[in-house]
């Protein structure tokens, strides 16, 4: 007997399906324009290396999301119709696909979900010129609205966070287009001091925080996958909305803040809303507002995947009742200002699926580039890959000397080819369970 998550599942009708510009790309890259994500970007890169490097280092960490994080998962939902969390029960059992990728995922939306209400509503206030102390009503009432609106469109499906971000991303588009060229007449000005100049720190250091922040959105390519049509929509829908949307989202910005220090050298920090009141004005305040309407796509996208977690992992709970109480939660720690600190804990969690994309890669390359099935139990080889992983992933981390830090960076990426090679070796050892169906067939025998 199959878990009620993996049995009840219905895979996803091709008549439901849509073009990846209509879904995949603009949801996916809602996330890379969310400013939580190139908020502190420039920090730690252009203090060490030139403006060249930086951009090279994004490049490759897009084509390394696309490639490694993304593109499995994002076939295996496109030839299934079936969400990460059913397809997960392969590279980890139908009792190991529970956690992982299954409630772990949900979870950690509603982390993230927290860190962009409680943004959103100090970024809404702040653009009103009210006051964005976290505990107030004033705060709680618009993080309220907030949360629970962004949970409603969540909750409708893919169909509708796509079609909010497409829209939203084209404001978000332009004003960082608008920023960028604002800032853009100090950038012959930007120099990097040589007693502080280590490139190589610096392409490590972007490759580690653009994937580790990408991590767990590429797991849930399956999702994405689930609505694409074929595997063209599967390939544009990734290089556009997630190799080429880090390349603009994480690049213009990074060039903005360089700009920006150079014009105006009372700017002694390396944050984007530093070079956004920079600008001074009527911009400098509107933008508050702005940045706070353009995150709705990424607010959405976190709501939709804890959404498709809870509603297959708990069957029996209504889609809609599991997100308002994960969501209630997610609320609470933004109205109380704890999330403020939780992004640098997320990213570590969120660095954790490297070795699940990397085991989930495996187990599709060695079962001939398909879906296997559902495996029986709880697979020593999924779970002995993330195991050894996640060492490898969190070792920048962990109080070790500095040497071993640097070395041991971009972790993320790291931890990805440890999974896939782990795996790889302990289901060439037998570690690995029989498709769910082949046992079952083995027992009646």
């Amino acid at each position: 007997m199959l878990p009620d998550y993996i049995s009840k599942a219905v895979p996803n009708p091709t008549s439901n399906r849509a073009p990846w510009y209509v879904n995949t790309a603009p949801t996916y890259a809602g996330v890379f324009l969310w400013v939580a994500f190139y908020q502190s970007l420039a920090g730690g890169a252009i203090d060490r290396a030139g403006l060249g490097t930086c951009m090279l280092a994004l490049a490759v960490a897009g084509a390394l999301s696309y490639a490694l994080y993304y593109y499995a998962p994002a076939v295996m939902g496109m030839k299934t119709g079936l969400p990460l969390y059913v397809i997960g029960s392969s590279t980890f059992g139908t009792l190991g696909g529970y956690v992982m990728p299954g409630l772990l995922m949900g979870l950690l939306q509603i982390g993230w979900f927290a860190v962009g209400t409680f943004f959103a509503t100090r970024f809404i206030l702040g653009g009103l010129g009210l006051s964005t102390q976290t505990g107030t009503a004033l705060f709680t009432v618009v993080a309220v609205i907030w949360g629970y609106s962004m949970t409603w469109i969540g909750a409708k499906g893919i169909q509708y966070v796509a079609k909010v971000a497409l829209y939203l991303n084209g404001v978000a588009f332009l004003m960082v287009l608008v920023v960028f060229a604002k800032t853009a007449g100090g950038l012959g000005q930007h120099a990097v001091d040589p007693a502080k100049a280590d490139p190589f720190a610096a392409f490590t250091f972007l490759v580690q925080a653009v994937i580790g922040f990408f991590a767990t959105a590429g797991a849930a390519g399956a999702d994405f996958g689930m609505n694409s049509r074929d595997e063209r929509d599967v390939r544009w829908g990734g290089l556009v909305g997630v190799a080429l949307a880090i390349l603009y989202a994480g690049g213009l910005p990074i060039l903005s803040v360089a700009g920006a220090r150079a014009m105006n050298p009372q700017m002694t920090g390396f944050s984007y809303d530093g070079a956004l009141a920079s600008l001074g004005g009527f911009l400098a305040s509107s933008t508050l507002l702005l940045f706070a309407i353009t995150s709705i796509p990424s607010a959405c996208f976190c709501a939709f995947i804890a959404g498709n977690s809870f509603s297959t992992m708990i069957p029996g709970v209504k889609r809609i009742s599991s997100m308002m109480i994960g969501m209630t939660l997610a609320i609470a720690l933004a109205v109380t200002g704890v999330a403020e600190n939780l992004i640098g804990f997320f990213t570590i969690v969120g660095a954790s699926f490297g070795p699940i994309c990397g085991a989930m890669a495996a187990d599709y390359l060695l079962s001939g580039r398909k879906w296997a099935g559902p495996r029986k139990g709880v697979s020593i080889a999924g779970y002995g890959a993330w195991a050894i992983g996640f060492v490898v992933g969190i070792l920048p981390f962990l109080p070790v000397s500095e040497s071993v830090k640097s070395m041991a960076q971009p972790a993320v990426v790291y931890s990805f080819i440890t999974g896939f090679a782990v795996y790889a070796i302990l289901a060439k050892m037998g570690l690995e369970p029989a498709p769910a169906e082949e046992a079952a067939r083995g027992a009646a025998s």
